[in-house]
């Protein structure tokens, strides 16, 4: 007996067996191939595993395979591994993480091939004559035909003038036949004309990290990139990728958000005559699908995308580049929670080729990882050019009476910048007029019913917005408590802060770049080229400006509630809020401007603050780690958190603490790994369910992963575990 051992893309943490389809070869069937099978009242593609002889049910129980949707894995084999090691690590089901490694037309069992038409072209060494004397128009589309040999649409046949049915004529006289055209692109010369410019003049300290970057050809050598902003970072990656583009190899390089990879794409595009593909959500299904395999046949020789592009297969791999590798978003928050950051470097070490992880301020796991030789750690602390680096100043704002969250002297230095010509961006990392209303009478303020959390003031257009499950409200005329008509906004958010300084500067242009003005298309492009084109003007943004752009003019940043992240929960939180204000830093003074940047705040004498004004990130970065190391957390030890949602209080963190109480009566705990809860989460209800969550942490990986594995099978097996929504979040960013 032939058994296929299948993975299927449901949230069951198992292996589901199958009879190969009728009429099928098992000898042709590899692991990897994708096959569509019945699953109750549906069909499902799933993914092949093993062919076996055996299995643990009677074979008149199992049922066939529908059919065998590949010739051929999609995935090479190392990217199957590597799928199949990501969903034991991240404790996801198998079926599902293979699923997610694929593109979307693919999960859905569309062919593995690009998109085609259907054209028509003469049969060869036909002539018009041959079509018949009597058969003039039969003759003129024949003419039509031999004059495109390549083939021509039936579309274009009819916007000639000619009726289809005259095709089929043709092809009854076997004069015409229709074929099927796949638009793939030729490949490019691999060692000529690679560049449409010339790259940039390097400068000391960025010529060596290009040599030590080149010396690691064809082995796996993980690097990281520490470079200022402003240091010219992305000039080394262009002119690594270059190196392997010219030895006929292929580059992969991963941003955090969809916002830069258009900016990304067009900027390699200027600089390379080759194949350039783009791999993010925007992008339609069959886009994804025809990228996705122009890369993996070689087609296309750079590869640009977010978080998913990570199994992307290339066909001559040669580098992958990892850039602002402390994002947070390289991390799935939802459903299956990878780091593509973390499985870029596994990756590039099965493919022995060279990782470049790039920032200016990098993640402490990064940052500790060089610091014990596992990474090669190169340094730029020059920028680009003559640019100098921005002065800080701290603005102490306990006595100064704000105006929509700004102080008189920083008004002041803003006006004073327009004077000169220049631009000033503002930074406030919150969407909206106000985050909250409150009523002046009684102290009443407008809260969202299904999230412990404030809805937030929008003013264009009026309402009242959770931005955390995203319901939305009208304005309330009056108190929900008292019946007071005396609502007023408290605290400032970009909307309010835009039309504070367009009061204040009625005759200077202020742009506002935050996730509400940039949803239409082409509207970030737009303000984009108005800034670029250098008249003095004053940007508004949240951190979507944070990193990733160049803004030439702009010579002043203001920093509105710098110290906001100073006092999280999360023991990420200052290590965020030090990176998020020297990356908006950083869009100071970047050409031959010196820039200033001024940071309001209400604990200027904060010591992390102080340290890192003062001493830069790195010495920041050092006592974070020494506080971490006394601590125990990571990079020292290794996290993992159970989370749980239910629609009741209390039912999450009851179905936790059962899952406890289970495995600590079973299972003999291991001496490095502790529980931490469950206690509910931080914010305790979003989106109408109640949360909790449970903290594993270890001094031995091997020891959590091992409980992990344990784990699993106990939380299927609780009496509520239907009633529970829960998830394992292995190396969590946040414990939100």
């Amino acid at each position: 007996m032939v058994v296929l051992k299948v993975a299927l893309p449901t949230p069951m943490r198992r292996v589901f067996d199958y009879l190969p389809p009728h009429a099928c070869q098992p000898d042709t069937l590899r692991p990897g191939i994708r096959l569509k099978v019945p699953f109750g009242q549906r069909e499902l593609v799933g993914v092949l595993l093993d062919v076996t002889d055996h299995s643990a049910f009677a074979p008149e129980r199992l049922k066939a395979a529908l059919e065998v949707l590949d010739k051929i894995p999609p995935l090479p084999d190392h990217l199957f591994a590597l799928a199949r090691w990501a969903a034991s690590y991240y404790q996801h089901p198998l079926g599902d993480a293979l699923s997610h490694a694929l593109p979307v037309l693919l999960r859905k069992g569309a062919a593995c091939e690009y998109a085609h038409e259907h054209l028509w072209r003469a049969m060869p060494g036909c002539e018009p004559e041959d079509a018949g004397k009597q058969a003039k128009k039969q003759q003129a589309l024949l003419a039509l035909l031999i004059r495109h040999p390549e083939g021509i649409s039936s579309d274009a046949v009819r916007a000639e003038g000619f009726q289809t049915p005259l095709l089929k004529a043709l092809a009854d006289k076997d004069l015409a036949e229709q074929f099927v055209h796949h638009p793939a692109p030729k490949h490019a010369d691999q060692t000529d004309n690679l560049l449409h410019e010339a790259p940039l003049t390097l400068n000391d300290q960025q010529a060596v990290a290009l040599d030590t970057i080149n010396s690691a050809e064809q082995t796996f050598a993980p690097i990281l990139l520490e470079g200022v902003t402003g240091s010219g970072k992305t000039e080394i990656y262009l002119q690594a990728i270059e190196r392997q583009l010219a030895a006929g190899r292929q580059a992969l390089l991963l941003v955090p958000e969809i916002g830069l990879t258009p900016q990304t794409v067009t900027r390699f595009r200027q600089r390379f005559n080759v194949p350039v593909v783009a791999l993010h959500s925007n992008l339609t299904d069959r886009q994804r699908l025809d990228a996705w395999l122009h890369a993996r046949e070689g087609e296309a020789r750079i590869i640009i995308g977010t978080r998913s592009a990570i199994f992307t297969p290339m066909l001559n791999p040669g580098i992958i580049v990892v850039d602002e590798e402390h994002d947070p978003s390289f991390k799935q928050q939802e459903g299956y929670r990878y780091s593509a950051r973390d499985l870029a470097v596994l990756r590039a070490q099965k493919e022995s080729i060279p990782i470049v992880l790039g920032s200016a301020t990098p993640s402490l796991e990064t940052l500790h990882n060089a610091q014990q030789k596992r990474y090669q750690w190169l340094r730029v602390t020059q920028r680009a050019g003559n640019a100098a680096a921005p002065a800080f100043e701290l603005l102490d704002t306990r006595n100064e009476p704000l105006q929509a969250g700004l102080s008189a002297p920083l008004i002041k230095r803003i006006r004073h910048t327009l004077e000169q010509g220049m631009q000033a961006l503002v930074f406030i990392n919150r969407r909206g007029f106000a985050p909250s209303l409150s009523c002046h009478d009684c102290g009443w303020i407008a809260d969202c019913n299904r999230c412990d959390a404030h809805m937030t003031l929008h003013k264009s257009p009026p309402h009242l917005h959770c931005h955390h499950c995203d319901k939305q409200t009208p304005i309330p005329a009056r108190c929900g408590n008292c019946g007071s008509d005396q609502l007023k906004p408290v605290g400032a958010g970009t909307e309010r802060t835009e039309d504070a300084l367009q009061k204040l500067f009625p005759d200077t242009p202020v742009l506002r770049i935050d996730r509400d003005t940039t949803q239409r298309k082409e509207a970030m492009a737009q303000m984009m080229a108005q800034i670029h084109q250098g008249d003095p003007c004053i940007l508004v943004g949240t951190q979507m400006l944070a990193k990733g752009h160049h803004f030439p003019k702009v010579t002043l940043v203001a920093i509105l509630n710098a110290d906001g992240g100073l006092f999280s929960a999360d023991f990420r939180g200052m290590e965020s809020t030090a990176q998020l204000i020297l990356q908006v830093a950083g869009r100071a003074g970047r050409a031959e401007h010196p820039g200033t940047v001024v940071m309001q705040t209400f604990h200027a004498d904060h010591p992390t603050l102080q340290h890192l004004v003062h001493q830069g990130y790195n010495a920041f970065a050092g006592q974070e780690l020494i506080q971490r190391q006394q601590a125990s957390l990571p990079p020292f030890s290794h996290y993992a958190m159970i989370r749980a949602e239910a629609s009741g209080r209390g039912r999450a963190e009851a179905f936790l603490h059962a899952l406890r109480q289970q495995m600590e009566t079973d299972i003999l705990l291991p001496t490095s790994v502790r529980w931490l809860g469950p206690f509910p989460s931080p914010m305790e209800k979003r989106a109408g369910v109640h949360r909790a969550q449970l903290l594993l942490q270890a001094q031995n990986r091997r020891d959590l992963h091992g409980l992990l594995d344990s784990m699993t099978y106990y939380l299927e097996q609780l009496k509520d575990a239907r009633k529970v929504r829960w998830s394992i979040d292995v190396d969590p960013v946040d414990t939100f």
